[in-house]
């Protein structure tokens, strides 16, 4: 069986031009661009590149904040300007240009529009989406930057901050953040995209604290959810802006309803309050952003129409085990580069072999030639004779209503038999749907084991023996054993 599988299921994105629109529109991308443009010679900044604090109020007014914003006051409009204007001076949206004397007290930088802002006019997508992957890098940052509740608790001797005192360490608060958005985007590619609801704020922080083996939590696991819930809550806020995630925040009257624990004590949820403990989604932006940063850490995170300029040898093999609804996406955006004919003489070429991977190859071959329909029957009929793909021919044509197909021999019936289960067990899991498979076609000829067992298929033995497991009725799973024997003897 193919032991080269994908790691997560490919994803499917939306087109770079809808993307670069969205990240445009992200409200925190969107106040960078708007400092930028209103930066100038006369915009003082600190050593870090940081307003000073007298040109916050200016800066706070250019974005034209209020209370649709989540501004409550000068201090709350203070703070937005000077996150976006971090924002547009780490994307290279603004400049800085250092004083000319830096060792001077009190000596300011100035700031003017920097290159990058043209590409927002003149560039492409691709580079609009870039400049948006910079400000989501600043935005992470924020996120697992530690929590300074009480700065007189943290000052030294010196004055200066006790990092030690913060108990915050800066990598292992990044590695949580990444697998907290590592598990909730392959929840939104599940399935081919099934699981594209927003996700519970206590099932996201469970998933990275109870362990898969765990039964009842227990108090001390409750708890550690709870933490990190809330320490969740306060990482969504800062993300939503960004354009990552859409995000409906923990009901702060939970916190006096459940004195202080949000996580119920049986550690479970209420259907009609579920919203109220928090609710996340990734955005297709988030989508892209998340998996751009699984691919720059070497993660496999494939997407759909990555394969459509490969070889139909390298398609084959890489949608074996995607879900059904990317396979047929996958097949169809490679058919579409391709004229039809050319197309399925290529299909059939590459699903041959005897190979563990055959089956699955010619599993996958024959769905991308039902996509391909009728011009693919000059194709198809090219090989009726050919051992391997003699079955699959044949039963394409009866699919397809096709006349004049002629009667397989039977020792090409009981091979594709065997070919066809092999391919199952790779996709279907021994589930309820490969019993019936099992039994239908071990059904369908009278005395099959008695037959089967000589079949030339490098898997004959191993599907006997998953036929043995799963078939039903036990005369006929008995039989299955024994012919598993026989083959593995003869073999």
């Amino acid at each position: 069986m193919p032991e080269d599988r994908p790691t997560l299921p490919p994803v499917r994105l939306h087109s770079d031009a809808e993307l670069a629109r969205d990240a445009l529109a992200a409200p925190l991308f969107a106040r960078a661009v708007k400092l930028a443009r209103w930066a100038s010679p006369d915009t003082r900044v600190g050593a870090g590149g940081e307003l000073v604090e007298e040109q916050l109020p200016a800066a706070a007014a250019e974005l034209g904040l209020g209370l649709a914003d989540g501004v409550e006051d000068d201090e709350d409009a203070a703070a937005y300007a000077s996150e976006a204007w971090r924002t547009a001076v780490d994307t290279g949206l603004v400049d800085i240009t250092d004083p000319e004397d830096p060792e001077a007290e009190g000596a300011l930088g100035t700031a003017a529009p920097g290159e990058a802002l043209a590409l927002l006019a003149g560039g492409s997508p691709q580079d609009i989406l870039a400049l948006w992957l910079e400000a989501f890098e600043t935005a992470f940052a924020d996120a697992t930057a530690p929590v300074l509740d009480d700065l007189g608790a943290l000052l030294g001797d010196d004055g200066e901050l006790d990092f030690d005192a913060l108990d915050w360490d800066p990598q292992q608060e990044a590695d949580f953040l990444e697998g907290v958005l590592g598990n909730l985007y392959l929840l939104t590619v599940a399935d081919g995209g099934a699981g594209e609801g927003p996700v519970p704020l206590p099932a996201l922080a469970a998933s990275m604290i109870v362990p898969d083996d765990m039964g009842e939590p227990t108090d001390d696991v409750l708890e550690q959810v709870s933490d990190a819930m809330m320490r969740l809550d306060d990482q969504f806020r800062v993300l939503e802006p960004v354009g990552l995630v859409e995000y409906t925040p923990v009901d702060e009257a939970l916190m006096a309803e459940e004195g202080e624990e949000p996580v119920p004590s049986d550690g479970r949820l209420d259907e009609e309050d579920v919203a109220r403990y928090g609710m996340v989604r990734l955005t297709p932006l988030g989508l892209y952003g998340v998996r751009a940063r699984m691919l720059e850490a070497g993660v496999d995170a494939p997407a759909v129409g990555d394969l459509a300029d490969k070889g139909a040898d390298v398609l084959l093999d890489a949608v074996g085990l995607f879900p059904e609804l990317a396979v047929r996406a996958e097949i169809e955006q490679w058919l579409a580069r391709r004229e039809t004919d050319r197309a399925a003489r290529e299909l059939l070429d590459a699903a041959r072999g005897a190979d563990d991977g055959g089956p699955l190859r010619r599993l996958r071959c024959q769905q991308a030639l039902s996509l391909a329909g009728e011009a693919a029957e000059p194709a198809v009929r090219e090989r009726l004779d050919d051992p391997e793909l003699g079955g699959l021919a044949r039963v394409w044509l009866v699919e397809q209503g096709r006349a004049q197909v002629p009667a397989p021999p039977e020792e090409m019936v009981f091979w594709l038999a065997i070919d066809t289960i092999a391919a199952q067990l790779d996709v279907a899991d021994e589930s309820p749907e490969l019993h019936e498979l099992v039994a239908g076609l071990t059904g369908q000829h009278e005395g099959f084991f008695d037959k089967a067992w000589r079949v030339e298929h490098p898997a004959t033995a191993e599907v006997l023996e998953a036929v043995g497991r799963l078939h039903p009725e036990k005369k006929a799973a008995k039989e299955a054993r024994k012919a598993a024997f026989k083959a593995r003897s003869r073999a």
